[in-house]
């Protein structure tokens, strides 16, 4: 049965055409639009762009924040039967968009005004792009730019001298097979691939994932990711759009610090159902909480403890456990708890937050169990771009913290060996799926289609395990730590539990490639350590006060080890015997991070690579170091 993007949409606006399917703050308030509405807005800009030269099978990028007229713009695109290479406005290196462009065949651009200098920096080198097309009015245009609004009045011209049907059989003509994006990956182990989604990956991932979380027309999202994202497009946008609910973008700033200031207030006027998150985001909304709290006193921050070792007792590792057996007794505690203190919490997300969903396959077990315990649950979840991206995910109905859940329906999984065979539940091993939700392959690369598409199944290169029909995701494969004796381990969860812990580190990455120990790369949270040595009456400027910071950092790593209070999460192994502290942290600026806040490890790893073999030299083994001292 044919289902394109076009088809649900066509479907939503049927059943739900006064449904409101947009929320836009440009001014002082959200203002809405319907879905009868956002369909003529489509209609339009989709006949602006045939107008314009846009044909069947071209290339059409946006490049631009979180609004309506990327959300519209992308629906013209599909519309005019066009293919859509969404960019990351956190791409900042003139080179990594210039990659994307050329390499995806671009030949039409639509930008918003924030965005525009990017394009204007390398458009020369752009020999196929035709038309740059502004969403935000402009003082002056370029040679080659237009504005949204002339692409509407062409809609509007194209619509009044052409049957309308003449225009809509160009989107009835796309076919399940037919490509809809081409989405490169951030490629935290290699160069970013594109990755080849069909309008069937879409719209079949969109039904399996609801199939595991069920939402109504009555829910809204605030898209806080970027919607290039392809976590955020289907389940921000796709998902919220097959049910006829509503999609509220963050209100734009002159600045990416403006916009993120404008998160929590955005979510406190739109009261979201729910949010998305990635790890880097949860932590980052559990520090400013407890911020909130500490700033309360010291008997509100000792209720707090109370209250949340309390919901963790009741809870216990998820929905099996939660208030069964001798935990109902604590259920008048938790009820009180809830209403003198996490009810207060939940009033700045908004009071209407039923659940966030965590992408990204590693969420601390100990961050999951923090939201779950003030009535926020943060259901993890794992997929990757090739998969359009759901593969599993945790939900109301079922949950095991430290799981990445169950599968999306239908779907086939297998846990393989490094021959393709099928391992036994709990044996860990590569994840390979098989679904519509599958990818017809990357861009203009045969070679690395050839090497992750192999029998109708899509190698992940994740390693994981099955247990009680719940995944367990590890960690990428090619990130793994060796030891000297070849035994591998993933590092992602060491890392995400120290980062947790660790209140004086920002930043932190495990290497050990066939060494006789492991060792860390970490940026210091340079605030905490100066507060905890202004204390002792020393200063993180002094000599003095750099070596006590070294051992309070050698102390908080030093937790997990033998004989730490920690000391029971991970093998000795594999936790890092010494360190290296790092003058600058990693940034999307500086290529360390890619667009979804994950460390680029072979980056990292590369650039450092000096500080790292010094770390098995007998200097380099005691942190107290020249190195570590001039990084302070």
């Amino acid at each position: 049965m044919k289902k394109t993007i076009i088809d649900i949409f066509e479907d939503s606006v049927k059943q739900y055409a006064d449904h409101t399917f947009l929320w836009e703050k440009k001014r002082e308030a959200y203002e809405p639009t319907t879905y009868a509405e956002a369909r003529e807005q489509v209609y339009t800009l989709g006949a602006g762009l045939v107008a314009l030269g846009v044909r069947q099978g071209d290339h059409v990028s946006i490049l631009s924040e979180g609004c309506n007229a990327w959300i519209l713009g992308e629906l013209a695109v599909f519309y005019a039967g066009a293919v859509h290479v969404p960019l990351s406005v956190k791409l900042e290196e003139a080179n990594d968009l210039l990659f994307r462009l050329l390499h995806a065949d671009v030949k039409y651009i639509m930008v918003s005004g924030s965005q525009l200098k990017k394009i204007r920096a390398i458009i020369g080198k752009l020999p196929l792009v035709r038309k740059v097309i502004v969403f935000d009015p402009q003082p002056a245009y370029e040679a080659g730019e237009m504005s949204f609004d002339d692409l509407k009045h062409l809609g509007q011209t194209c619509l009044q001298q052409h049957p309308l049907d003449e225009f809509l059989a160009i989107g009835q003509s796309l076919q399940n097979d037919t490509p809809a994006t081409i989405t490169y990956t951030s490629g935290t182990t290699a160069d970013p691939k594109g990755v080849v989604l069909t309008h069937r990956n879409y719209t079949a991932n969109v039904e399996q994932a609801l199939r595991c979380v069920d939402i109504d027309a009555s829910w809204r999202t605030l898209v806080i990711l970027p919607l290039d994202h392809c976590f955020a497009h289907v389940v921000g946008f796709f998902i919220f759009m097959y049910k006829g609910a509503s999609v509220a973008t963050v209100q734009a700033g002159r600045s990416g610090m403006e916009m993120l200031k404008n998160i929590p207030i955005n979510i406190r006027e739109i009261k979201p159902h729910l949010i998305l998150s990635v790890p880097a985001l949860a932590r980052n909304f559990r520090k400013n909480i407890e911020q909130g709290i500490h700033a309360r006193g010291k008997i509100t921050e000792s209720l707090f403890r109370v209250a949340l070792r309390t919901g963790d007792l009741y809870n216990g590792e998820g929905s099996h456990q939660e208030g069964r057996g001798w935990r109902i007794l604590l259920k008048p505690l938790v009820m009180l708890f809830d209403r003198i203190l996490f009810s207060k919490i939940r009033r700045n997300f908004g009071g209407a937050l039923k659940f966030f969903i965590g992408g990204g396959a590693l969420l601390d077990r100990e961050l999951q169990k923090f939201y779950y315990a003030i009535g926020m649950p943060m259901f993890q979840g794992y997929g990757l771009s090739e998969a359009t991206p759901v593969i599993s995910t945790n939900g109301p109905g079922r949950h095991v913290f430290g799981s990445s859940g169950f599968l999306v329906q239908p779907l086939e999984l297998k846990i393989c060996d490094s021959e393709g065979r099928a391992l036994p539940e709990g044996v860990k091993g590569e994840i390979a799926v098989q679904g519509e939700n599958v990818m017809a392959g990357y861009w203009k690369n045969p070679e690395a289609t050839r090497e992750t598409l192999r029998d109708g199944w899509l190698y992940t290169g994740d390693m994981g395990y099955m247990k009680d029909g719940m995944l367990y995701v590890m960690g990428r494969s090619k990130s793994l730590l060796i030891a000297n004796d070849g035994e591998k381990y993933s590092p992602e969860g060491i890392e995400e539990a120290i980062l947790e812990h660790s209140s004086c580190i920002d930043q932190l990455l495990l290497y050990n490639s066939q060494s006789p120990y492991t060792v860390a790369l970490l940026v210091p949270n340079r605030k905490q350590l100066q507060t905890k040595l202004a204390a002792q009456r020393l200063d993180l400027n002094t000599e003095a006060g750099k070596i006590k910071a070294i051992h309070i950092l050698r102390h908080q790593l030093n937790r997990f080890r033998k004989g730490g209070d920690l000391d029971t999460l991970f093998p000795n192994r594999w936790l890092p015997a010494t360190f290296a502290i790092l003058p600058e942290p990693w940034t999307e600026q500086n290529g360390m991070i890619n667009s979804t806040l994950k460390v680029v490890r072979g980056k990292v790893e590369k650039a450092y690579m000096h500080r790292i073999e010094q770390l098995f030299t007998g200097k380099g083994k005691n942190p107290v170091n020249e190195e570590n001292i001039r990084s302070l």
